[in-house]
Protein backbone atom coordinates (compact mmCIF):
# COMPACT_ATOMS: atom_id res chain seq x y z
CA UNK A 1 0.00 0.00 0.00
CA UNK A 2 1.51 3.38 -0.97
CA UNK A 3 2.30 5.94 1.69
CA UNK A 4 -0.34 8.64 2.12
CA UNK A 5 0.35 11.91 0.33
CA UNK A 6 1.33 14.92 2.41
CA UNK A 7 0.04 18.49 1.97
CA UNK A 8 2.58 21.20 1.22
CA UNK A 9 3.03 24.93 1.21
CA UNK A 10 4.70 26.04 -2.01
CA UNK A 11 6.55 29.28 -1.42
CA UNK A 12 7.76 31.99 -3.70
CA UNK A 13 11.09 33.28 -2.39
CA UNK A 14 11.81 36.94 -3.24
CA UNK A 15 9.17 39.31 -1.86
CA UNK A 16 7.43 36.51 0.05
CA UNK A 17 9.98 35.01 2.45
CA UNK A 18 12.70 37.63 2.03
CA UNK A 19 12.59 41.28 1.10
CA UNK A 20 12.59 41.98 -2.62
CA UNK A 21 16.12 42.89 -3.73
CA UNK A 22 15.75 43.13 -7.54
CA UNK A 23 17.81 40.23 -8.87
CA UNK A 24 19.34 39.29 -5.53
CA UNK A 25 22.88 38.14 -6.28
CA UNK A 26 24.66 38.41 -2.94
CA UNK A 27 24.06 36.73 0.43
CA UNK A 28 24.50 40.16 2.06
CA UNK A 29 21.27 41.29 0.37
CA UNK A 30 19.14 38.62 2.09
CA UNK A 31 16.71 40.13 4.60
CA UNK A 32 14.07 37.81 6.01
CA UNK A 33 10.61 39.39 6.29
CA UNK A 34 9.59 39.72 9.95
CA UNK A 35 7.93 36.66 11.45
CA UNK A 36 8.60 34.33 8.50
CA UNK A 37 10.73 31.69 10.32
CA UNK A 38 8.18 31.34 13.10
CA UNK A 39 5.26 31.13 10.66
CA UNK A 40 7.10 28.48 8.64
CA UNK A 41 7.74 26.50 11.82
CA UNK A 42 4.02 26.61 12.72
CA UNK A 43 3.12 25.28 9.25
CA UNK A 44 5.78 22.56 9.49
CA UNK A 45 4.51 21.54 12.95
CA UNK A 46 0.98 21.31 11.51
CA UNK A 47 2.21 18.65 9.05
CA UNK A 48 2.90 20.65 5.90
CA UNK A 49 5.99 20.09 3.76
CA UNK A 50 7.62 23.42 2.79
CA UNK A 51 8.86 23.85 -0.77
CA UNK A 52 10.35 26.96 -2.36
CA UNK A 53 9.47 27.42 -6.06
CA UNK A 54 11.24 30.40 -7.60
CA UNK A 55 11.94 31.94 -10.98
CA UNK A 56 15.52 33.22 -11.13
CA UNK A 57 15.65 34.94 -14.50
CA UNK A 58 18.69 36.96 -13.39
CA UNK A 59 20.75 33.86 -14.19
CA UNK A 60 19.42 33.63 -17.74
CA UNK A 61 19.83 37.37 -18.21
CA UNK A 62 23.47 37.18 -17.12
CA UNK A 63 23.01 39.35 -13.99
CA UNK A 64 24.38 36.63 -11.69
CA UNK A 65 25.52 33.00 -11.83
CA UNK A 66 24.08 29.74 -10.52
CA UNK A 67 26.82 29.87 -7.87
CA UNK A 68 25.60 33.34 -6.82
CA UNK A 69 22.03 32.00 -6.60
CA UNK A 70 23.20 29.04 -4.52
CA UNK A 71 25.06 31.35 -2.11
CA UNK A 72 21.94 33.50 -1.67
CA UNK A 73 19.81 30.39 -1.18
CA UNK A 74 22.23 28.97 1.41
CA UNK A 75 22.09 32.26 3.33
CA UNK A 76 18.29 32.28 3.20
CA UNK A 77 18.06 28.69 4.44
CA UNK A 78 20.54 29.44 7.22
CA UNK A 79 18.56 32.45 8.39
CA UNK A 80 15.25 30.55 8.26
CA UNK A 81 16.59 27.69 10.36
CA UNK A 82 17.97 24.21 9.89
CA UNK A 83 15.67 21.63 8.32
CA UNK A 84 12.72 23.97 7.84
CA UNK A 85 12.54 23.95 4.02
CA UNK A 86 12.08 20.47 2.52
CA UNK A 87 13.14 21.32 -1.04
CA UNK A 88 13.81 24.17 -3.44
CA UNK A 89 13.05 24.27 -7.16
CA UNK A 90 14.25 27.12 -9.36
CA UNK A 91 14.02 28.08 -13.01
CA UNK A 92 17.12 29.95 -14.21
CA UNK A 93 15.84 30.85 -17.68
CA UNK A 94 14.77 34.32 -18.74
CA UNK A 95 11.14 34.83 -19.83
CA UNK A 96 12.25 34.95 -23.47
CA UNK A 97 13.60 31.38 -23.23
CA UNK A 98 10.02 30.04 -22.89
CA UNK A 99 11.04 27.39 -20.36
CA UNK A 100 8.33 24.83 -19.59
CA UNK A 101 9.36 25.10 -15.89
CA UNK A 102 9.03 28.86 -15.51
CA UNK A 103 6.13 30.07 -13.35
CA UNK A 104 3.24 30.45 -14.02
CA UNK A 105 3.79 26.94 -15.42
CA UNK A 106 3.08 24.39 -12.66
CA UNK A 107 5.91 22.07 -13.77
CA UNK A 108 8.19 22.76 -10.77
CA UNK A 109 5.24 22.10 -8.44
CA UNK A 110 4.55 18.82 -10.24
CA UNK A 111 8.25 17.86 -9.94
CA UNK A 112 8.10 18.48 -6.19
CA UNK A 113 4.83 16.57 -5.83
CA UNK A 114 6.31 13.51 -7.55
CA UNK A 115 9.60 13.66 -5.63
CA UNK A 116 8.11 14.31 -2.18
CA UNK A 117 4.75 12.51 -2.37
CA UNK A 118 2.64 15.66 -2.03
CA UNK A 119 -1.14 16.01 -2.04
CA UNK A 120 -1.74 19.03 -4.27
CA UNK A 121 -5.46 19.22 -3.48
CA UNK A 122 -4.62 19.85 0.20
CA UNK A 123 -1.73 22.21 -0.57
CA UNK A 124 -1.29 25.96 -0.90
CA UNK A 125 0.91 28.24 -3.03
CA UNK A 126 1.91 31.54 -1.41
CA UNK A 127 3.56 34.33 -3.39
CA UNK A 128 3.70 38.04 -4.12
CA UNK A 129 2.83 37.95 -7.83
CA UNK A 130 -0.14 36.99 -9.97
CA UNK A 131 2.06 34.32 -11.62
CA UNK A 132 2.34 32.60 -8.22
CA UNK A 133 -1.45 32.50 -7.90
CA UNK A 134 -1.72 31.22 -11.47
CA UNK A 135 0.94 28.57 -10.88
CA UNK A 136 -0.81 27.31 -7.78
CA UNK A 137 -4.18 27.05 -9.45
CA UNK A 138 -2.70 25.37 -12.54
CA UNK A 139 -1.13 22.78 -10.22
CA UNK A 140 -4.39 22.17 -8.35
CA UNK A 141 -3.49 23.98 -5.11
CA UNK A 142 -5.19 26.89 -3.42
CA UNK A 143 -3.33 30.20 -3.70
CA UNK A 144 -2.60 33.18 -1.49
CA UNK A 145 -1.27 36.52 -2.71
CA UNK A 146 0.81 38.37 -0.13
CA UNK A 147 1.06 42.16 -0.30
CA UNK A 148 4.80 42.21 0.44
CA UNK A 149 7.39 42.43 -2.36
CA UNK A 150 5.60 43.08 -5.65
CA UNK A 151 2.28 42.08 -4.07
CA UNK A 152 1.32 45.63 -3.13
CA UNK A 153 0.92 46.45 -6.84
CA UNK A 154 -0.58 43.13 -8.02
CA UNK A 155 -4.23 42.47 -8.74
CA UNK A 156 -5.69 39.79 -6.48
CA UNK A 157 -7.09 37.99 -9.51
CA UNK A 158 -8.06 34.44 -8.66
CA UNK A 159 -6.29 34.31 -5.30
CA UNK A 160 -8.20 32.31 -2.70
CA UNK A 161 -7.02 34.81 -0.09
CA UNK A 162 -5.02 38.05 -0.03
CA UNK A 163 -2.77 38.52 3.00
CA UNK A 164 -0.77 41.49 4.22
CA UNK A 165 2.30 39.26 4.62
CA UNK A 166 3.42 35.66 5.03
CA UNK A 167 2.59 35.61 8.74
CA UNK A 168 -1.04 36.50 7.91
CA UNK A 169 -1.08 33.90 5.12
CA UNK A 170 0.11 31.18 7.52
CA UNK A 171 -2.51 32.18 10.09
CA UNK A 172 -5.21 31.91 7.41
CA UNK A 173 -4.00 28.44 6.36
CA UNK A 174 -3.89 27.27 9.99
CA UNK A 175 -7.27 28.70 11.04
CA UNK A 176 -9.67 26.18 12.55
CA UNK A 177 -11.78 24.43 9.91
CA UNK A 178 -15.03 25.77 11.37
CA UNK A 179 -13.77 29.37 11.09
CA UNK A 180 -14.25 29.28 7.32
CA UNK A 181 -17.97 28.50 7.53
Amino acid sequence: MPAPLTPAIFLDRDGTLMEEADYCSSPEQVRIIAGVPEALRRLKNAGFRLVIVTNQSGIGRGYYTVADYEAVQARLLGLLGEGLIDATYFCPESPEAKSPRRKPSPEMVFEAARALGLDLARSWFVGDKAIDVQCGHAAGTRSILVRTGHGHAEEAGRADFVADDFVSAAAFILRPADASR
